[in-house]
């Protein structure tokens, strides 16, 4: 019998004939069908801003994370498998504190965000592993600035001003590249980031579903429940 001319993608990342990596393809799809997670730049700092997407009433939102926090300075937003983020974050928890114990220093961001994409990149490579269908938005702020990176299950990453992950990556994308200003202040950032993620939705969001995170010289903090809401109300009606 004739093989499979698609048996090369079957369990190992190999290259296809045409230089493609499939496994790395598949992850990226994964990715796709995740929740909708935006982060943008703002003055002081970053807004990450994710909709978790409740699929029932009986779910308490609490329980779904979608965002960590790594060290005082760095925080991120995730999009795809969550399990596979969770590794991850793990991960870069353990970066930042070996670098606070070997230089006594917290770990510039560019530098944790290479460290993980080195460690996402090594699981395209080998065989018996798969890659993490995973994205992320690495926030932060130290001596360097204010860094937002987005990373891919490839390993790669890049810095932008704002963007986004998930199943509304795209509609996201554009909204902000018409609307984001430099030196915006937090609140016309988060006023920013709820706009986009209703606009992917094409729908009113859903208060109990969305989350907000804001990190800047104060470091990392989570929004609750009433300043979010407030943060919503804020917003034009639909069709205005």
């Amino acid at each position: 019998m004739q093989p499979s001319g698609r048996g090369y993608d079957h369990g190992i990342t190999t290259f296809s004939p045409d230089g493609r990596l499939f496994q790395v393809e598949y992850a990226r799809e994964s990715v796709k069908r995740g929740t909708t997670t935006a982060g943008l730049k703002f003055r002081d700092g970053v807004v990450l801003v994710c909709d978790k997407r409740i699929a029932s009433r009986l779910i308490i939102p609490e329980s779904i994370e979608k965002m960590f926090k790594i060290d005082e300075h760095i925080g991120i937003a995730t999009s795809g498998l969550v399990a596979d983020a969770r590794q991850l974050v793990a991960r870069a928890r353990v970066e930042a504190q070996v670098n606070r114990i070997t230089y006594a220093a917290s770990v510039p961001v560019d530098i944790l965000t290479k460290k993980v994409c080195d460690f996402k990149q090594s699981f395209t490579q080998y065989g018996g592993s798969r890659p993490f269908g995973t994205a992320l938005l690495i926030g932060g702020v130290d001596d360097n600035g204010i860094h937002l990176f987005e990373t891919d299950p490839s390993g790669a990453y890049q810095s932008y001003h704002a963007g986004a992950i998930g199943s509304g990556r795209n509609t996201v994308t554009e909204f902000f590249e018409v609307n984001w200003k430099e030196n915006m202040t937090m609140n016309a950032a988060m006023k920013l980031g709820l706009e986009a993620l209703r606009h992917a939705n094409d729908e009113d969001l859903n208060r109990e579903a969305v989350e907000v995170v804001v990190i800047d010289s104060e470091g990392y903090r989570i929004l609750d429940r009433a300043q979010v809401n407030k943060q919503i109300d804020r917003l034009k009606p639909l069709g205005e």
